[in-house]
C-alpha cells in the first residue's frame, strides 16, 4: 500500500529519536499556523519508549492539547489505564503542562459516558493535528479490532468522534476514537515494535485485507501514515 511510509530502525532509541523528531516537526509547523493543536496518543507497551523522548523536545506545550486514541473502561490508577501511562510517561516530563484530555469518565459503562467524552473532545482543536496509533498482532489499532462491523467504526455520523467497543478477546470493555475520526487527522502517524507485527504490515502491502482495521483507516485517508517500526 503506497499510504504507508515506513521507517525502519534497529533499535529502540533510534526508532524514539526518528519519532520525537517528526512529531516536533509536525506539531511545530502547526503552531506557526494556528495558536494551539492537539495530538492523540495511544497506550501499549511501545509508547513507554518514545514518549520520554518526545516529552524532551523544545515544545510550547502548553498550546498543545493532549488526548488519547482509545481508554480501557477501568480506573485511571489502573495500572492497565492508558491516562495512567501517558501521566507517567509524557506528562510529568513536560516542563509546561499542556490541556489534557482524558477519555475515562465516573459512567458505568462507555456506552453511558459517549455523550460526555463527546464534549470533551469537542473542545480540542479540530481535526486533530497529529493522531499517533499502535498496532496490535491481529492488526487492531486504536480499540477498533477485527470483526468490528465496518459501521460501528466509523459509527453513523461523522459527528460521533467516539465509540464503545467490546473487544472479543480484551478483558474489559473500551472506549475507542472512530475510524473517521481518526482518519480526518492532519497527520497520521503508527509506531511498531516486533517481527510479527513487521510482517503483517509486509503482508499488508501487498495483499490489503479488509478484515484488518488498519486497512479500514488506510482506506480512509488523504495523506500517507507515517510508519517507525523495528524488529
Amino acid at each position: 500500500m503506497q499510504k504507508l511510509q515506513r521507517n525502519v530502525y534497529t533499535t529502540i532509541d533510534a526508532l524514539a529519536q526518528g519519532f520525537a523528531g517528526y512529531a516536533a516537526d509536525i506539531l511545530s509547523a502547526a503552531l506557526i499556523r494556528q495558536e494551539t493543536v492537539s495530538l492523540v496518543v495511544p497506550g501499549g507497551s511501545t509508547p513507554r519508549a518514545y514518549l520520554p523522548v518526545l516529552a524532551a523536545q523544545p515544545l510550547p506545550w502548553h498550546r498543545i492539547a493532549i488526548t488519547l486514541s482509545d481508554e480501557r473502561w477501568v480506573d485511571t490508577g489502573s495500572k492497565d489505564s492508558n491516562e495512567r501511562l501517558i501521566r507517567t510517561c509524557l506528562l510529568r516530563h513536560l516542563n509546561a503542562q499542556p490541556h489534557f484530555t482524558g477519555l475515562k469518565t465516573p459512567h458505568g459503562t462507555p456506552e453511558a459516558a459517549v455523550p460526555e467524552i463527546q464534549q470533551r473532545l469537542s473542545a480540542m482543536p479540530q481535526p486533530f493535528t497529529l493522531t499517533v496509533l499502535g498496532l496490535g498482532e491481529d492488526g487492531h489499532t486504536a480499540s477498533l479490532f477485527p470483526g468490528l462491523k465496518l459501521h460501528e467504526a466509523a459509527h453513523s455520523t461523522t459527528e460521533q468522534r467516539c465509540i464503545a467497543v467490546y473487544p472479543p478477546v480484551a478483558p474489559s470493555p473500551r472506549v475507542s476514537l472512530s475510524l473517521d475520526t481518526l482518519a480526518g487527522s492532519a497527520h497520521i502517524a503508527v509506531a511498531v515494535t516486533g517481527k510479527t507485527k513487521r510482517q503483517l504490515l509486509d503482508r499488508l502491502e501487498k495483499n490489503a485485507d479488509p478484515a484488518i482495521p488498519l486497512v479500514w483507516l488506510l482506506q480512509r485517508v488523504q495523506t500517507p501514515i507515517a510508519v517507525f517500526e523495528m524488529d
